[in-house]
């Protein structure tokens, strides 16, 4: 009963099941299936997994006399710590956009650059290289509005610009540091960040293309119309489709709110990465630490985007903003809870243990390394959720076959095999799967009929691109 396998198929069973089989609410499954792992969790399973993470043993012991009440609603408030603000003001920039023509005149602009048929292929390579330097959900933050005012330009191709989205956010954020999870890898395997970089590039290149020829097929097997949400109505989109260029904000000005953020979060980033604290002005540190927390960022892009839509909306000047925030919050308050229920089944599960399991798993398995690395870390992410653990995980078991001295092949690969790894497969333990299901409006059944097999597609192109590196360019 206490085995991580069994607790690990009783979860899935409620909330695949709750959700799809007897129509429950995200919310309700996935806090369902999180009290039921929970409950089969012995105590002394969930001390082991607090030592293992470095918690000190009275912490540790602690953390396992928790009532399983307790537990669910700190995991649930660790999620919230981590994206509530981003959602809240994610959904504010996004309505404020969309209802002052901002979206609208960037979207025009793109269009002028890239024409129709290529404009998919702008937002692929848009979202990769933003993916580098901000977090991944941040990416779908800023980016799925646009996707709902091109749809809305161009009349088709809906689905294919919110996969094209989330393949070039998804890759990026696995294979090129400084994102957390690459970042964490390197320096676990000791290889060198430039290294990691550069073929993580490369790599992602290849495993987006895939993408994109798979998001192509979906769009046509399963076209989705644009759908009314509380944050986005299609009525007031069309209004603001039919302006003249000159009514709309200039594209400087639409800017800005997506802008300004990343702008910050990447000079934060560049400082951590290529500078010594000695090497710049205390306060211009400071300055950048505090605009670069990705939570003051967005918090900024936020104010940004309500000054834009105050410039733009007549009755916004006489009435206030309050109506735009309220409709705003209404749809991002949705989209935090289910995520954070999300974060609260993939936490439980991870206090299972079902991580070491894996490990003890795997440790004899006499596959080659690169294959085994991308195997440890699919199944770690299949089972708990995270793409992060799964790095972790995964680099942590092989972290000693890297330094072997007689790998025929640099480490790197096996970081890259890792990397993809992690990508399978996203399903509804996993709260980046229910941040794009929802800022998307697609169904549960739509998604991962789409996206779970998109990264699935994106991560086997990577394992056999990998392969192949390795065996040309050993790079030793």
């Amino acid at each position: 009963m206490s085995d991580p396998l069994f607790i690990l198929s009783v979860g899935v069973l409620i909330v695949v099941g709750g959700i799809i089989g007897a129509k429950l609410h995200p919310f309700l499954a996935l806090l369902l299936g999180a009290l039921a792992v929970a409950m089969l969790t012995p105590p002394e399973v969930i001390e082991q997994y607090a030592l293992s993470k470095g918690t000190a043993p009275a912490a540790a012991l602690a953390m396992a006399k928790k009532s399983v009440g307790e537990r669910i609603a700190t995991e649930f408030g660790n999620t919230c710590a981590k994206i509530g603000i981003l959602i809240a003001m994610a959904a504010i920039i996004g309505k404020c956009m969309l209802e002052s023509g901002a979206a609208e005149r960037i979207i025009r602009s793109i269009l002028r650059l890239t024409g129709i048929e290529k404009a998919p292929i702008a937002f692929l390579l848009s979202s990769f290289f933003l993916g580098i330097p901000v977090f991944f959900d941040t990416v779908l933050f800023l980016m799925v509005p646009l996707a709902k005012a091109m749809t809305l330009r161009i009349g088709k191709n809906y689905l294919l610009l919110v996969l094209c989205i989330m393949a070039g956010a998804a890759m990026a954020n696995s294979l090129v540091p400084p994102a957390p999870g690459p970042l964490f890898l390197i320096g676990e395997m000791h290889i060198p960040m430039g290294l990691m970089m550069v073929t993580g590039v490369i790599v992602g290149l290849f495993t987006i293309t895939s993408g994109y020829f798979f998001a192509l097929w979906a769009n046509k097997k399963w076209p989705i119309e644009l759908r009314d949400s509380l944050d986005a109505k299609l009525e007031d989109m069309k209004s603001i489709a039919a302006k003249e260029t000159k009514q709309l904000p200039s594209l400087g000005i639409s800017l800005l709110p997506v802008a300004v953020p990343l702008f910050f979060i990447c000079l934060d980033t560049a400082f951590s990465a290529f500078f010594k604290a000695s090497e710049v002005p205390t306060t211009l540190v400071a300055i950048v630490k505090f605009f670069g927390d990705k939570n003051i960022a967005i918090l900024t892009g936020g104010f940004i985007a309500l000054w834009v839509l105050a410039s733009q909306k007549k009755d916004a000047k006489k009435d206030g903003l309050t109506p735009f925030v309220q409709s705003a919050l209404m749809s991002g308050g949705g989209i935090i809870l289910i995520t954070a229920a999300g974060g609260v089944f993939g936490g439980m599960l991870q206090q299972t243990g079902i991580s070491s399991r894996i490990a003890d798993m795997t440790k004899e398995y006499q596959m080659a390394l690169i294959p085994m690395a991308f195997f440890i870390a699919a199944v770690v992410r299949t089972a708990q959720g995270s793409a992060t653990v799964a790095l972790i995980t995964a680099s942590g078991i092989l972290s000693g076959m890297a330094s072997n001295a007689n790998l025929s092949f640099h480490p790197v690969y096996l970081g890259l095999a890792i990397g993809c790894g992690s990508k399978l497969v996203p399903w509804m333990n996993d709260a980046g799967f229910w941040i794009i299901c929802k800022l998307s409006n697609l169904t549960e059944k739509e998604a991962l009929k789409t996206i779970s097999p998109l990264l699935v597609v994106m991560g086997l192109t990577g394992l056999i691109v990998i392969m192949i590196g390795a065996a040309l360019f050993p790079l030793v």
